[in-house]
């Protein structure tokens, strides 16, 4: 029986050589059968790593969080018929803040092999960068969007970091980056560690850790709509 592939993407527009490892490429230069959350920018990056088989001919699934229990059942259908399937996120690690945990469940229960490959992962990365705690952290996704619930739960997990020594990472819609940040700033103990960690691996990466009380001193400060990891620790 073939396998189910999980295949990280690229972060940013940048090399796939810098992030990707040449065996994984090698591996899906090969395949002709992939679950994808949306068509058009799988097959983008599909021809940025040099793939070269018609996309015509290939098959694709797409599963995203309107895809139902039963639209899957067909997706994991190659690989009983002896073909390997890929399951590739839109940026970074497939499951991870991404769809795909359900299909990969699915193969479990069907005793598919999984295979997870290697590559770049903007949550991952900012935990290295941000010198918390990498041994006891959590990943919370998205706070809530309204302002009196979003501060609720910050101060929440704020006393979490005090409490249990955890870092915690959350993200956030870009285009509400500056309503998180002006939260962070009301809520917040000044003395709370704060990293920002904006457009990892692109060249107009920041990835800064202040105190909260330094962070109020950076004037006219903005995030604005680009991609940004939040941690914070104690």
């Amino acid at each position: 029986m073939a396998d189910l592939f999980l295949f990280p993407v690229m972060l940013a527009d940048t090399d796939h050589k810098d992030f990707l490892p040449e065996g994984n490429i090698q591996k899906i230069l090969n395949c002709e059968c992939f679950i994808v959350e949306e068509l058009r920018t799988a097959r983008r990056t599909l021809r940025k790593i040099g793939y070269n088989k018609p996309l015509d001919d290939v098959t694709f699934f797409v599963l995203n969080e309107h895809t139902t229990d039963g639209e899957m059942n067909d997706y994991l259908s190659p690989i009983t018929a002896g073909k390997d399937v890929f399951l590739m996120s839109e940026a970074g690690l497939p499951c991870v803040a991404d769809p795909g945990s359900k299909i990969v469940l699915k193969a479990h229960r069907m005793n598919i092999k999984v295979v997870p490959l290697v590559g770049p992962s903007s949550i991952y990365m900012s935990l290295m960068a941000s010198g918390f705690n990498g041994q006891n952290f959590a990943f919370l996704g998205y706070l809530p969007v309204k302002d009196s619930d979003r501060e609720k739960r910050l101060r929440q997990i704020e006393e979490r970091c005090y409490k249990e020594g955890q870092t915690q990472i959350f993200i956030e819609a870009p285009y509400r980056n500056d309503k998180m940040f002006a939260s962070l700033m009301k809520v917040l103990s000044d003395e709370t560690l704060l990293c920002i960690a904006t457009d990892i691996t692109s060249a107009e990466e920041t990835i800064k850790t202040l105190p909260v009380k330094q962070w109020k001193k950076q004037k006219d400060f903005t995030i604005g709509k680009r991609n940004t990891i939040f941690l914070l620790y104690k």
